[in-house]
């Protein structure tokens, strides 16, 4: 079981997708994301999402995204925060977000 302590050491936040570009490069089908989280700055993000969400779709989107584990090199790219989702049956990922606008950085409890 996960204490109370452990859930507090992710630190979630949100942020504002600014781009979203192909990633040719990638093994399976992805996103090269770049997202304001205000305050935080401006983080990038590999993203496998390219089947539910077109490049169109997710410009100006809020996300949610783990914002301090280790960047990860993914080919050539370095991604820096995590975004979340939740997966289907068929495996595609259904991104996370606040039903409402709130303040880029906001921290998720």
């Amino acid at each position: 079981m996960a204490t109370i302590e452990d859930f507090n050491l992710i630190d979630m936040r949100v942020g504002r997708i600014l781009t979203a570009e192909d990633f040719p490069e990638a093994r399976k089908p992805a996103y090269k994301l770049t997202i304001d989280f205000g305050p935080l700055g401006i983080k990038k993000s590999s993203a496998q999402i390219t089947k539910l969400y077109t490049k169109e779709d997710l410009k100006n989107r809020l996300v949610a995204a783990v914002v301090n584990f280790p960047p990860r090199q993914v080919a050539r790219f370095m991604s820096e925060v995590l975004v979340l989702g939740t997966e289907l049956e068929d495996g595609e990922v259904v991104l996370l977000k606040p039903d409402r606008d709130v303040p880029l950085g906001s921290r998720i409890f």
